[in-house]
């Protein structure tokens, strides 16, 4: 059945998208804005704020209500990331790697024994997710990875590490998350994927990576594997399955990461919209001056246009199938680089205020540039774009 575009509208959706954002809103309100400014000063993630997310319905946002989920679509998604960057990006990257990393990949890519074992308890917040794919001298190139499992008798041995990895641990005494969604190699160079536990022997965190330019409100880490023992039952799908169940997962990573960049955006724009209302220089306004009105006019289109793309773009991916990556990867390019460039020019419209602290703009600037390398940088994006559009003979 056709939607009926005269009661849709592209960014608000269903009335269950309208009350999600309401929602999102308020709680960015009322329990993300004051803590956002000192935890990233501290590198300090909030996890009793992360649990509380649980209460309400979001951190399963789209996983099946019949393990704990919500039962939400890809536009819910870009929703409850728009709102949570355009606060605090640093924690919304932890709630990414949970939600859409973790639990989802799981809801999608593991059986049905392994989803009533481990997705309720990701729902809830009773468990805090991660995913494991990035290696020392392994990013993009995935086939590079030096970790490595062997099988023996009933169970698996892991050996080696993994960097980079956010939720990797959950405080400053390394604790480690709950579960770590991990990808690694046999000695035949296949990809298998396996759900790590914290209780798991062989296991430890490394070190928590400090002093990161932005994102400061995520915890990032090294993973150690020595001799790590994997159950059996703990390995998803087959083994070799593993770039199947990356695919899968990349276009609604790599569409939640561009909606991050919407976020990031949008307050930017707010802040450099008020703060040019509000300052006069020479008897008037500095919105008055040209200069001033180029860098919020061009903020503007590049955000609305980034925006209608990548809501578009939700619209029409659906969560169980692959084959939108074409979209995908040039959202989050589009976006990324829009981030960026916007929280560019609100620290020069600020002026000094615009470099410290306090007023945002600064922070979300570091922030931003996270997006241009994480889940994919854009080089691969750029690589992955051209390959597509010569394939779809576009």
């Amino acid at each position: 059945m056709a939607l009926d575009w005269q009661k849709y509208d592209l960014f608000q959706g269903t009335e269950e998208h309208q009350l999600l954002r309401q929602t999102m809103v308020s709680f960015v309100k009322d329990e993300i804005e004051g803590q956002a400014l000192q935890n990233d000063r501290e590198e300090l993630f909030n996890l009793k704020l992360f649990k509380k997310m649980g209460s309400l319905g979001l951190l399963g946002l789209t996983v099946d209500p019949a393990f704990g989920g919500a039962g939400m679509d890809t536009l819910s998604s870009v929703i409850v990331h728009e709102e949570l960057s355009s606060s605090d990006p640093g924690f919304c990257l932890a709630y990414l790697a949970h939600t859409m990393l973790c639990a989802h990949n799981i809801s999608i890519n593991a059986n049905e024994e392994q989803k009533k074992r481990w997705l309720p308890k990701l729902c809830s917040g009773e468990w805090v997710g991660a995913m494991a794919m990035s290696e020392a001298e392994a990013g993009t190139d995935v086939f590079g990875m030096k970790s490595r499992f062997v099988e023996k008798d009933n169970h698996f041995i892991l050996n080696g590490r993994k960097m980079w990895i956010t939720n990797g641990t959950l405080d400053e005494n390394n604790t480690p998350a709950d579960c770590v969604l991990l990808y690694t190699q046999s000695s035949k160079k296949e990809i298998s994927t396996f759900l790590i536990e914290k209780s798991f022997e062989g296991y430890h965190v490394g070190q928590k990576i400090k002093d990161k330019t932005g994102m400061r409100a995520s915890n990032t880490a090294e993973l150690v594997f020595n001799d790590c023992k994997i159950p059996k039952e703990n390995l998803i799908g087959k083994e070799g399955d593993s770039l199947t169940h990356m695919m899968r997962n990349l276009e609604i990573e790599r569409l939640s990461l561009a909606a991050m960049g919407l976020g990031i955006a949008k307050r930017c724009l707010r802040e450099m919209n008020r703060y040019a209302n509000e300052r006069e220089s020479f008897g008037k306004k500095i919105r008055n001056f040209g200069q001033i009105q180029k860098y919020l006019s061009e903020s503007y289109a590049e955000y609305m246009a980034c925006r209608t793309y990548v809501y578009n773009t939700a619209r029409t991916m659906k969560l169980d199938q692959f084959g939108q990556r074409l979209n995908s990867d040039a959202v989050k390019l589009a976006s990324a680089q829009m981030a960026k460039k916007v929280a560019d020019r609100a620290i020069q419209v600020l002026g000094g205020y615009g470099y410290v602290g306090e007023y945002h703009v600064e922070r979300l600037w570091r922030d931003a540039k996270l997006l241009e390398i994480g889940g994919g940088t854009n080089e691969a994006l750029e690589k992955n774009i051209t390959k597509e559009m010569e394939e779809k003979k576009f």
